[in-house]
């Protein structure tokens, strides 16, 4: 045993005598070094594995405190939406939640932001520097309609560790990976048309869906291995669905990581029934243990599979540069995204494709890996801490979402109207359901750094949301007809 995992074992005997009681705080980094003779590093080396194990919770400038000692909450239990084709609702939430992210004095506890701080992200600064002290022309000039070549190769390159075989010429870059999910629904379905989706299901692609006139039939979604194969089997048998769109990968919201085994089953389903796959990766190499799980792409051999990505969450948003591999459905495609926005942004290609040529890119995923999966450690501490029992909350494998399931009577919908006024927004789980299911869900977003801004927030957050179950349980006390 080493000298931090003795000093380890020795504080987490003390927290579990009672020596530190819950919400008590540890004794410095310092005085610790000094009373067992270690060095720092030991020390935090102790602490941060301690933090692993969802003993102590780290405070900025306040030290580490003793973890709350209620029970970790159980899983949410398998998904039961509506299952039949239905027409997808919710845009005006949506677009509230959108319109949320331009409010500097608003912390954006639900967005899909990514933590934008770190310095590995200054060579893609130089890289836009060096660009504009070129001033080349062609920069400013469109490209083809397939993107940057350059770029194109390095996605290629990349999309190794997912374990599929790509050239440049299988890669279409769009505007971010939200035109790649469009342009994929457009080239295999016609308005009319059904596409089954997981359920809960990131909520740009229930818009998608909603703006081509495409139907959405929900499918049981176990929040460990993913979609449920034997509900989608009937689904197919019922229905005429076209293509599945999945998640399997670091999921939105629910950040599970489908077992590979389904994979190759999910991919023999829709070979049976003829169906395309839709892959949403954007999350894939965010996953915390490397390498990487593998992209259903890396298992397609009949171009079925249409895999679309971004650097959104790995790198910026705002670059808007993302990708499709379509497979079979290239000029359908091609054809799509010439009607929708024609070739995407020339200079963002050229840094992006600068930065990962330097070797910047794979260092900068790593930092990002560490620091979402220590924050996500951060964050359930909090929650189970500051949140009341009786709730189910996700365990990711990756990413940076984490989901919450309340008791059914909850609404999560008029508890973000009050957190509003507190300057907290949510993501409310109905915005992840084409018929407005799962009102009594939220998504959180554990990016953010860890301060005493986000930590408060968490605690009014979770007093906000004991208090609305409180008033849940009164009023349905109080609507229960007296036994005689």
């Amino acid at each position: 045993m080493t000298r931090y995992e003795h000093l380890a074992t020795l504080l987490a005997q003390r927290i579990e005598q009672g020596l530190f009681r819950s919400g008590e705080r540890l004794p410095s980094v310092r005085s610790l070094s000094a009373e067992h003779g270690v060095s720092i590093s030991t020390v935090q080396q102790a602490y941060r594995l301690l933090e692993e194990k969802q003993m102590i919770i780290p405070q900025s400038r306040s030290g580490y405190f003793v973890a709350s000692h209620k029970a970790t909450p159980p899983v949410p239990a398998l998904t039961r939406p509506v299952q039949r084709p239905v027409e997808v609702t919710q845009w005006d939430a949506v677009l509230e939640l959108l319109n949320s992210r331009l409010e500097d004095d608003v912390l954006q506890l639900g967005s899909g932001m990514p933590d934008l701080t770190q310095p590995t992200l200054k060579p893609l600064w130089k890289a836009f520097s060096r660009q504009a002290q070129k001033q080349e022309a062609g920069l400013l000039n469109y490209d083809t309609l397939y993107g940057v070549l350059a770029l194109r190769k390095q996605v290629a390159r990349l999309a190794i560790d997912s374990g599929c075989q790509l050239t440049a010429d299988d890669i279409v870059i769009t505007t971010g990976c939200h035109e790649a999910l469009s342009v994929a629904v457009r080239a295999v379905c016609e308005p009319g048309d059904i596409i089954a989706v997981e359920s809960p299901s990131f909520h740009g692609i229930m818009q998608t869906l909603r703006g081509f006139g495409i139907r959405a039939i929900e499918i049981p979604t176990d929040a460990i291995t993913g979609i449920s194969l034997e509900a989608l089997e009937l689904a197919f048998d019922q229905w005429p669905i076209k293509a599945v769109i999945v998640v399997p990968n670091c999921n939105n919201p629910l950040g599970f990581i489908m077992p590979e085994a389904r994979k190759r089953a999910l991919l023999a389903l829709a070979q049976r029934f003829d169906a395309a796959i839709i892959e949403d990766d954007v999350y894939g190499e965010l996953a915390w243990e490397y390498p990487r799980p593998p992209a259903i792409k890396a298992l397609d051999m009949d171009g079925r599979v249409l895999l679309c990505s971004s650097f959104s969450k790995t790198l910026a948003p705002g670059l808007r540069v993302g990708w499709v591999a379509p497979g079979r459905y290239r000029d359908r495609v091609l054809h799509m995204k010439y009607i929708v926005t024609g070739s995407t942004a020339t200079q963002p290609q050229h840094a992006v494709s600068e930065f990962i040529r330097q070797g910047h890119y794979q260092p900068h995923l790593r930092r990002m890996r560490q620091i979402y999966h220590r924050n996500y450690e951060t964050f359930s501490c909090w929650v189970r801490h500051y949140f009341p029992c009786g709730i189910c909350v996700s365990r990711p494998q990756g990413g940076f979402m984490m989901w919450i399931e309340l008791p059914e009577a909850f609404d999560a919908v008029r508890l973000n109207r009050e957190l509003r006024e507190s300057k907290i927004q949510i993501a409310v789980g109905s915005l992840f359901s084409a018929s407005g299911k799962y009102r009594n869900c939220l998504r959180l977003n554990f990016a953010l750094p860890i301060t005493d801004q986000t930590e408060q927030a968490l605690a009014r957050l979770g007093a906000a949301v004991e208090r609305a179950m409180l008033s849940c349980q009164h009023e349905t006390s109080a609507s229960a007809p007296d036994v005689a």
